[in-house]
């Protein structure tokens, strides 16, 4: 697949980053030599110095034969100007990135469509969809929903409270078990666990399972314990924050401190004030924390635009009794730091964006894919088409490239846990964790 991806920032240059080990034929442009030489370098894919916004950029680039352009500029503007253009040489799909929630709106749809954007993408707004996912269950890391919640992936941290540590995988996840451990974190390495594996204190473990034994998941990993998230405080009042408080269930109470008094002002004008309280002061202000109730507030959420701003600030909710915490850490080098720190929930735009789009470079039927940013895995939804490999043997006969594991599959829009002996059927969508993978070699056994 050709893909021509215009400019070198945050996302763009973390797509690159994911491309470049599925052999993708890649171009990257950018005005900026500099941004281009730190990644030429050390990635496989071709770069090209040269302004973002010349008819004659995109004719070198080859953009007329690409199979997708992808347009993540700061410039929103420019973005869908070059995707119109980009259709219109003949670029088969287009994506541009924008800043303005208001498109949106379905009725955008088919009107981008029809001026050569084939898709959208507001980085916000996956943010905040993430954000929500996680404090509707405070004991999790991160929930992964299949068909809407037919199979679920959970990815939990494991206190001294769980009753299923230093335990054989091979006599916790039976062929009958009403859960799969697919992966498991540990410390800097991820593994994909075997029969002998056993699951240690401190491990951050993905569980596969269906909606309703949820509540039993959380019961051996002793998370009961966990008071459910009523009042949520917002440490920064940006975009993000607005678009989490449009989706926050209405049984949760909602507080966003904002330093900036002029924002503070544009708040109030954005967000309905049954739905969040604003208050102009100082998030790491304790006495500001302790008088707006922080010692009630069982979610901390940090989203400024400083990421060291927002470990620290999740630390201290910590420290005050906050179970849940959740902090926007847009660069890559605080991720680990701020996972050793044992923050919560790490939520990366970037990242969020990149797997959104890398869902659109596979061949095969791929419904949903993640980059799991803490385990530096991807887990893909794949349609398993009729008379592909993967429904002509059973599981454990197929061959699966090592660091890759199946978890379930949703038939009927029914959830299913799959085991070796699990026959896949055409149709069925099949969730597949992979570890450090080329996914298009996944991808040959679905098509």
């Amino acid at each position: 697949m050709k893909i021509v991806i215009l400019g070198a920032y945050a996302i763009g240059t973390h797509l690159a980053k994911l491309l470049s080990r599925n052999n993708h034929d890649t171009i990257l442009i950018d005005y900026d030599e500099e941004r281009l030489a730190n990644l030429s370098s050390d990635y496989d894919l071709m770069t090209l110095h040269a302004s973002t916004s010349k008819l004659q950029t995109m004719r070198d680039a080859g953009v007329s034969s690409a199979d997708l352009f992808i347009a993540v500029t700061l410039d929103e503007e420019l973005n869908l100007n070059m995707c119109m253009l980009a259709h219109a040489l003949g670029a088969k799909r287009t994506v541009a990135k924008v800043d303005n929630s208001e498109y949106l709106n379905p009725k955008m749809k088919d009107i981008f469509s029809n001026l050569g954007v084939s898709s959208i993408i507001y980085p916000e707004n996956l943010a905040a969809k993430d954000i929500v996912n996680g404090l509707k269950m405070s004991w999790v890391r991160q929930r992964w929903d299949v068909h809407d919640g037919a199979l679920v992936m959970l990815g939990i941290k494991l206190r001294d409270t769980c009753e299923i540590l230093n335990e054989p995988l091979k006599d916790l996840c039976k062929p009958e078990s009403p859960y799969h451990i697919v992966a498991v974190k540990r410390g800097s390495e991820t593994i994909i666990p075997r029969g002998d594996d056993v699951l240690e204190l401190n491990d951050i473990a993905y569980f596969m399972t269906t909606r309703n034994y949820i509540p039993y998941i959380r019961r051996i990993v002793g998370k009961e314990h966990y008071v459910d998230v009523k009042n949520v405080m917002i440490m920064g009042g940006g975009a993000t924050a607005v678009r989490a408080t449009t989706m926050i269930p209405e049984y949760m109470n909602v507080k966003i401190i904002e330093a900036d008094e002029a924002r503070c002002e544009k708040l109030n004008e954005l967000i309905d004030t049954d739905a969040a309280m604003v208050i102009h002061g100082d998030g790491r202000d304790m006495g500001l924390l302790f008088e707006e109730g922080i010692k009630n507030t069982q979610a901390f959420v940090a989203l400024t635009g400083n990421a060291e701003t927002n470990i620290l600030a999740c630390l201290t909710a910590k420290r005050l009794g906050v179970r849940k915490t959740v902090a926007m850490v847009e660069n890559f080098d605080y991720v680990s730091m701020a996972e050793s720190l044992d923050i919560g929930t790490i939520i990366n735009k970037k990242a969020l964006a990149a797997s959104y789009i890398y869902q659109m470079m596979l061949d095969a039927d791929v419904n949903n894919i993640r980059f799991l940013m803490s385990a530096n895995a991807d887990v893909a939804e794949f349609t398993a088409q009729p008379g592909s490999k993967v429904t002509k043997k059973k599981v454990f006969e197929l061959g699966l490239p090592k660091g890759t594991t199946i978890g379930g599959l949703v038939r009927n829009g029914e959830g299913h846990l799959v085991s070796g002996g699990t026959q896949i059927k055409a149709g069925d969508s099949v969730v597949v964790f992979c570890y450090e993978i080329n996914m298009s070699k996944i991808e040959k056994f679905f098509k």
